[in-house]
C-alpha cells in the first residue's frame, strides 16, 4: 500500500472517532484537574485512545470483524453485533450527534428553532457520501479530515498565544488520584465499542486498496493504529490545555462545550464562533458518515441487505429519532451501551491475548454482562443505599463503575492458563 493511502486511512480513522463529544469530554475534564490536569490527562488517554487502538489491531490481526465474535454461539454472535449497530446507529449515538451539531453548529446563530430543516439536509448530505463507500476514504481522509485539524489548530495555536487564565487547584477527586480519575473518564467515552463498530469499516478500506491477506491487513492496520493515536492524542491534549488555561472565562461552566464556545469568542470574537461551529459539525458529519458506513457493511455482509437501501433506512430513521423521539431512546439506549461497553473490551482482550482461549468465550462473555450490569445500574443511581454500600464493601473496582474487569481477567487468565497445562500434557508424536 502506498504511504499516501495508508496515511488517507489513518486520517480517517481519526475523524470517524472524532465526534463532538470527544472535543468536549477533555476540557471539562482537565478544568477540573487543575494543576494536575497532565496527569489526568496520562490516565485518559490511556483508556480513551488505548482501548480503540488495540481494538483496531486485534481486528486487523484478525482480518475480519465478524471473526471476533465467530466463537460464541451463533444467537450470542448475532444478538451482540445488533445490538452494537443499533445503539450506535439510529437508536442512540447517529440522532445524538445530529442534534449536537445542530445545538453547536446552528442554534447558537439563529432566534427560532430550525431543528427540522437542519436535521433533513445534514442528513442528506451524510446520506449522499455514505453511499459512496469505495471513495469513503478519499472524502474523509484526503479533504475532511485535513481541513478539520487546520481549524483545530488555528484554534489551539491562538489559545496557546492568548490563554485565558491559568490552572487552578483541583477538585477533591483529581487531588488524591489524578491518573486513575483520567483513566475513568477515558473509559466512558465508550469508544472502545465504537472501535468495534469501525473495525468493520477500517478493514474494508485496507481491503479496497489491495490488501487482502491477513499478514497484510494485520501489518497495514497496525500502522493506522498508530497514526490515529499520533492525531488523537494530540487533539485531547490541545482541548485539555484549552480547558485547563479557561480559568478567567469559564470557571462557572456546567460542560466541556460551554468553556469551547466561552474560549473561542474570547480569543477570536464572533470568527471564533463561527470556527467552533464548522469543527463541530464537521466532526459530526464524519461520524455519522462513518458509522452509517459501519452500519450499512454490517447487514450487506450478515444479512445480504442492499448497501444503499441499509444506507437510507439508517439515515432516515436517524432524522425521525433526531426530531421527535432522542430523549426517550436515550433512556433505553444508554443502558444498553454501558453494557454492552465490557462486553467489547473482553472480546478484544480474549482475542489480543490467545485465540485458544476463545474456547470459552461465552463464558467470559456472560461475566461481563453480568458485572457490568451491575456497573450500569450503578452509573444510573438504580441501586439502593443499603445494596450500594454492601457493594462497595465487597465487590472490588465497584466505586469505578469496573466491577467486570477483575473477573474477567481472572476468568480469561484461568483459560490460557488451563488450556496451556492441557497442551502441555498431551502426549507428543
Amino acid at each position: 500500500m502506498k504511504k499516501r493511502d495508508i496515511t488517507a486511512i489513518g486520517f480517517t480513522t481519526f475523524a470517524l472517532f472524532l465526534g463532538a463529544g470527544n472535543l468536549i469530554f477533555p476540557p471539562m475534564m482537565a478544568q477540573q484537574a487543575g494543576e494536575n490536569w497532565l496527569s489526568a490527562m496520562l490516565g485518559f488517554l490511556i483508556s480513551a485512545v488505548g482501548l480503540p487502538a488495540l481494538t483496531i489491531v486485534v481486528l486487523g490481526r484478525l482480518s475480519s470483524a465478524n471473526k471476533l465474535t465467530q466463537a460464541l454461539p451463533p444467537w450470542l454472535d448475532r444478538t451482540f453485533w445488533l445490538m452494537v449497530f443499533i445503539t450506535l446507529g439510529p437508536a442512540f449515538v447517529l440522532p445524538r450527534a445530529v442534534t449536537v451539531a445542530y445545538e453547536m453548529g446552528l442554534k447558537p446563530f439563529v432566534s427560532e428553532s430550525y431543528l427540522l430543516p437542519f436535521s433533513v439536509i445534514f442528513c442528506a448530505m451524510c446520506l449522499i457520501l455514505a453511499l459512496k463507500p469505495g471513495r469513503l476514504v478519499d472524502i474523509i481522509g484526503k479533504f475532511m479530515t485535513p481541513a478539520l485539524i487546520a481549524m483545530l489548530g488555528i484554534l489551539v495555536i491562538t489559545a496557546i498565544y492568548n490563554p485565558q487564565g491559568s490552572t487552578t487547584q483541583a477538585i477533591a477527586a483529581y487531588q488524591q488520584a489524578p491518573l486513575v480519575n483520567g483513566l475513568l473518564e477515558g473509559y466512558m467515552t465508550l469508544d472502545a465499542i465504537a472501535a468495534v463498530a469501525f473495525g468493520w469499516v477500517i478493514i474494508q478500506a485496507i481491503k479496497e486498496k489491495g490488501i487482502t491477506d491477513q499478514a497484510g491487513i494485520q501489518r497495514y492496520s497496525f500502522f493506522i493504529a498508530g497514526i490515529y493515536i499520533v492525531l488523537m492524542s494530540t487533539c485531547y491534549l490541545a482541548m485539555g490545555y484549552l480547558g485547563a488555561s479557561s480559568s478567567s472565562i469559564a470557571a462557572e461552566a456546567s460542560n466541556g462545550g460551554a468553556i469551547l464556545t466561552l474560549y473561542s469568542a474570547a480569543i477570536l470574537g464572533p470568527v471564533g464562533q463561527v470556527l467552533l461551529a464548522v469543527i463541530t459539525l464537521t466532526a459530526c458529519l464524519t461520524t455519522v458518515i462513518g458509522l452509517t458506513n459501519a452500519n450499512a457493511e454490517y447487514f450487506k455482509k450478515t444479512y445480504r441487505l442492499p448497501f444503499a437501501k441499509t444506507a437510507t433506512a439508517v439515515i432516515v430513521l436517524t432524522a425521525l429519532v433526531a426530531n421527535v423521539g432522542l430523549e426517550q431512546l436515550i433512556s433505553f439506549s444508554l443502558p444498553l451501551i454501558l453494557v454492552l461497553c465490557p462486553i467489547a473490551i473482553t472480546l478484544v482482550l480474549a482475542a489480543s491475548l490467545s485465540h485458544a482461549a476463545n474456547h470459552h468465550l461465552k463464558y467470559l462473555v456472560f461475566t461481563a454482562f453480568l458485572f457490568g450490569s451491575i456497573d450500569t445500574a450503578a452509573v444510573l443511581g438504580m441501586v439502593s443505599g443499603s445494596l450500594d454500600q454492601a457493594l462497595l464493601q465487597w465487590l472490588p473496582l465497584y466505586s469505578s463503575h469496573l466491577s467486570w474487569l477483575l473477573p474477567c481477567t481472572l476468568l480469561l487468565g484461568y483459560q490460557s492458563f488451563s488450556l496451556k497445562l492441557t497442551k502441555s500434557q498431551q502426549p507428543a508424536f
